[in-house]
């Protein structure tokens, strides 16, 4: 199963590599600074706040990108979970389909006290631009666990993007 989704996401990125013009926000030589909303149950690099029972738990996080072609950027992300005291690394690529729909492939590490978990990450969704230099990212994503035993996990996320 991981390797018939890993064949998918890069076909969908090479079908995609010659796809439509940038608008602009998205064209070579541009940055990106990206904060999502999301889950802490999954190792990512966004922001959430939970409290049950009178413990409270947050993670933060932030991803930042290069655009280097038109629409294709290279992106890594750093965060912190403290209900396990772990950190999350991401490395990966996001293609923004006729500079709004990105679909992005990235591998996310998360390091936590006695041990470690790796993911592949597989996401797509929708940038709505705010202006020249923002946009409301919601994205549906798809962590699939590259350890034997663990378990993949859907996420929906809500990020907010500073293009610059």
């Amino acid at each position: 199963m991981k390797k018939v989704l890993l064949t998918i996401a890069i076909a969908v990125l090479g079908f995609t590599a010659n796809a439509q013009e940038s608008e602009g926000q998205t064209e070579k030589g541009k940055f990106v600074i990206e904060a999502n909303t999301g889950s802490a149950t999954t190792g990512n690099t966004s922001f959430s706040f939970s409290s049950s029972d009178g413990n409270s738990n947050f993670s933060i996080g932030l991803d930042g990108g290069y655009f280097f072609m038109d629409d294709l950027a290279v992106k890594a992300g750093l965060g912190y979970n403290d209900s396990r005291e772990d950190f999350v690394y991401k490395i990966g690529v996001e293609y923004y389909i006729g500079g709004q729909f990105p679909v992005g492939i990235d591998f996310t590490g998360t390091s936590f006290d006695g041990g470690s978990s790796n993911l592949l990450g597989l996401q797509a969704g929708y940038a709505y631009f705010l202006g020249e230099n923002v946009s409301v990212k919601p994205t549906v994503r798809y962590n699939v666990a590259l350890e034997d035993g663990r378990q993949g996990a859907f996420q929906g996320l809500i990020g907010f993007a500073l293009y610059f």
